[in-house]
Order: C-alpha cells, then sequence, then structure tokens
C-alpha cells in the first residue's frame, strides 16, 4: 500500500504525452513479439496487422512482429512479420513449458535471427500497442541505460466483454502506475513483481535475467 501510494503521488502517473527523444532512424532493431498458443488465430492475425500499422504510422523503421506459437495461425505474407511455430517434439534443458518454452526456441542457434545489440518486446496476442507505448519504447532503447523495461498495460480499452473481470483488472493497472513505478524507477529492481507482458528485453540479456541486477526502470 505505500509503495503504491508513493508510486502514484511522487511520480506523474498521468502524462499528457510522450515526447521522442531520437530520431527512430537512429534506434537499434526492434522486434515486437508475440507469444500465443495459437488457438485464437483470427485474434493473432487481427491484432498483428494493427500494431503493424501502429509501429509504420508512428515512424517506427528498424522492426519487425515475430508471432511464436505452438499451432500455425496463418499470418499473410509481409517482410515485416514472421510466424515461428514451435515443434511438438521441442523441449528446453530446463524443461520449461509453456510461454517459457516458446520463448527460449526462439533464442536457439537455427531459430534467433536478431543480434546480441537488438530489442525484443515481449506482447500478449491480445495486447494492442500504443503510439504513447512505441515513443516510449524507443526512448528507452535509444536511451541504452538498462537492458530491462516494463511497460504499462491498461485494460477496457475497446469493448468490454465482462464488466466483473475488467474491474478485476483495474487493480493491475494501479500496480502499474503506483508500486511498479516506484521499484523500477527508484530501485531499478523487481522487489515486489513485475509481468510477463510489454517487457522489454536486449537480446543478449534475454537467456540470463537476474533480479539481482541493478538495470530495471519503468517505461514512461
Amino acid at each position: 500500500m505505500l509503495f503504491n501510494f508513493f508510486g502514484l503521488t511522487l511520480y506523474n502517473a498521468f502524462p499528457d504525452g510522450v515526447q521522442l527523444k531520437g530520431s527512430p532512424l537512429l534506434a537499434p532493431f526492434i522486434c515486437v513479439r508475440v507469444v500465443t498458443r495459437g488457438d485464437f488465430a483470427q485474434l493473432v492475425r487481427r491484432n498483428v496487422q494493427r500494431n503493424l500499422k501502429r509501429c509504420t504510422a508512428a515512424g517506427l523503421e528498424n522492426f519487425m512482429i515475430e508471432v511464436v506459437t505452438d499451432k500455425a495461425v496463418g499470418l499473410p505474407p509481409d517482410r515485416r512479420v514472421r510466424e515461428v511455430v514451435v515443434p511438438p517434439s521441442y523441449r528446453t534443458k530446463t524443461g520449461a513449458l509453456f510461454k517459457s518454452r516458446a520463448l527460449q526456441y526462439c533464442l536457439e542457434d537455427d531459430v534467433n535471427m536478431l543480434g546480441d545489440n537488438d530489442w525484443v518486446v515481449h506482447l500478449d496476442e491480445e495486447t494492442l500497442l500504443t503510439d504513447n507505448a512505441i515513443r516510449g519504447i524507443l526512448n528507452f532503447v535509444l536511451d541504452g541505460k538498462h537492458p530491462f523495461g516494463q511497460g504499462l498495460i491498461t485494460y477496457a480499452n475497446e469493448d468490454v466483454v465482462n464488466w466483473v473481470t475488467t474491474l478485476a483488472d483495474s487493480f493491475r493497472v494501479a500496480d502499474d502506475m503506483g508500486k511498479l513505478r516506484l521499484q523500477f524507477t527508484m530501485f531499478h529492481r523487481p522487489l515486489f513483481s513485475w509481468k510477463g507482458s510489454y517487457v522489454v528485453t536486449q537480446v543478449r540479456f534475454a537467456a540470463i535475467f537476474s533480479i539481482r541486477r541493478n538495470n530495471l526502470r519503468l517505461l514512461n
């Protein structure tokens, strides 16, 4: 409660807009990586196209969208879009399952297409980017001070399917704006928690993340 209170009062939780601090042309390569089981192929295809248009309209130049899925979703051909299907026979060295298994598959030498200095934006299949989010990501990677970042996720931005679950999700937004913002901005580490989506990671650190490193902050 104290961290939430001070996070909401010490920092601006409702900025008017994110100002770009550098040219998108100078930004390193960014891979927007979406992890899905592939059960809702139409949703994935629709959101990939929406995020692709949003990134292009926001001025993002050096980027691609990569969908990692257990089942093929049939993405239309596009030079900026890549679909990676995880083979059923694939096993990680640690026996990781579900999303961790899919993310590890992307890091295998014969699958990974990214360089050590590139960046990955991890999203869930239902997550949609905004102009402010894209500017925040660009500012973060252009700054280059921290190899990990966590962004704010809001809910009920479009049609509300279930009011009960939507209201429950509002607590997660409050956590992002207060507790998570304070712990990352002031201490640069996840003292309490962090989410599995909207995580920005430099590729060379993707597989060796440790909470002991003093290298985290919340994206603005």
